[in-house]
C-alpha cells in the first residue's frame, strides 16, 4: 500500500505576487525568494542552475547588475548590511518553470505551478487594464469633441447678446 503524500503547505498567491518585480522590462522573481518559496538554500538552488545551465538561457534568468541590485534594495528597503553580498540571480516565468525540473521535489513542482499561476493573472490583469485604458482615452477624446461643440455654441450665444435688441413691437390692437 503506498504511503501517503505529505502536505504541502499552501502559499496565498498575494505572498508570490508581492515577490515578482519588473526588471528590464521583464517580470522576475529573485533566487533567494524562489529558494525560500521552495524550501531550499539559495546556494542549492543557484547550485542546481549553475548543473543544468543549458536550461536556463538568458529569457529565463539573468544576473542583476550592480545598478539594478542597488535599485532592488532601495524598492524592497532589504537591507544591503548583513544582508546579500552578492548580486543576486532573477528567474522569468520560464525560469521559474525550468525550476521545478532541476530541483525535481514535490514541493518544487508545486510552488512552480503556484508561480506560473501567478504570472499568468499578472499578464491578464495587464491586459484588462490595457482594456481600461483604451476605453478612457476613447472616452476623453469624446469629451474633448463634445467640449469643443460646447464652446462654439457658448461663443455664438456670446455674440448673439452683443448684438442689438431687436426694434419692440407693440402689442395689442392699433388705436385709431
Amino acid at each position: 500500500m503506498p504511503k501517503p503524500a505529505a502536505q504541502i503547505e499552501t502559499v496565498p498567491a498575494e505572498v508570490v505576487e508581492r515577490r515578482i518585480y519588473l526588471i528590464r522590462g521583464e517580470k522576475v522573481m529573485i533566487d533567494s525568494d524562489l529558494a525560500e518559496l521552495y524550501h531550499v538554500t539559495t546556494g542549492n538552488l543557484n547550485l542546481a542552475v549553475r548543473r543544468n545551465a543549458e536550461r536556463f538561457p538568458l529569457d529565463f534568468m539573468f544576473q542583476l547588475t550592480e545598478k539594478e541590485f542597488e535599485n532592488l534594495i532601495l524598492q524592497t528597503a532589504r537591507s544591503s548590511w548583513g544582508g546579500k553580498r552578492k548580486r543576486p540571480y532573477v528567474f522569468t516565468e520560464h525560469g521559474v518553470a525550468m525550476l521545478s525540473a532541476v530541483l525535481r521535489s514535490r514541493r518544487a513542482v508545486e510552488m512552480s505551478i503556484l508561480i506560473v499561476r501567478t504570472f499568468v493573472k499578472l499578464r491578464e490583469m495587464v491586459a484588462s487594464n490595457r482594456e481600461l485604458a483604451l476605453r478612457m482615452e476613447n472616452l476623453e477624446a469624446a469629451q474633448r469633441e463634445h467640449a469643443s461643440v460646447i464652446n462654439i455654441l457658448v461663443n455664438e450665444i456670446e455674440d448673439l447678446r452683443m448684438l442689438p435688441p431687436p426694434p419692440s413691437r407693440r402689442i395689442g390692437f392699433p388705436a385709431h
